[in-house]
Order: structure tokens, then sequence, then C-alpha cells
């Protein structure tokens, strides 16, 4: 019999590499603006309110799973007035 983390383990071996990538930085992206909501003490209601948004759409940021365009992450960076993501120049 399997064990449930052997099954996962070989689950996630079949997921393309640059899909596991995209999951990646989706995560790290909407924990980068949880902290920085954190930091500035504000909810995701007051989150949505700023930036012209339902809550809705800042839960969905926030799961993880959200696919960011490169507009809503100049949007972050420009309401936090701090880099989301960082690029080399």
């Amino acid at each position: 019999m399997k064990s449930l983390d052997y099954t996962f383990e070989e689950m996630l071996a079949a997921v393309p590499k640059e899909i596991q990538e995209e999951v990646n930085l989706e995560f790290d992206v909407s924990n980068r603006v949880y902290q920085f909501m954190q930091a500035k003490g504000i909810t995701k209601k007051e989150l949505a309110g700023a930036l012209g948004k339902r809550p809705s759409e800042i839960t969905k940021w926030l799961s993880g799973q959200h696919n960011f365009t490169l507009r809503t992450i100049a949007m972050f960076t420009a309401f936090f007035g701090q880099t989301i993501i960082q690029t080399i120049k």
C-alpha cells in the first residue's frame, strides 16, 4: 500500500518544471503582497478600496493561485512604494 506522501511526490514529479516554477512565482508574489499589507497594517478590504478592486479579487490574488500580469505587479509596486519583483538591469 502506498502512503499519501509517496503518491503526492509521484504526482509532483509528473508536473512539468515550467509549471512548477510558475506556481512558485505566483506564491512568491502573493506572499510579498501579503507581507507589505501587514507592514502597512491594511486589510484586504482596505487594499481593495485603495486599488479600486473588489475584496474577492484581493482574496484571489493572495491565494497564490493567480497568474499576475505585469500591470498588476506594477500597480502593487506603485501602491506600496516597494518592488514586488526585481529584474536585472
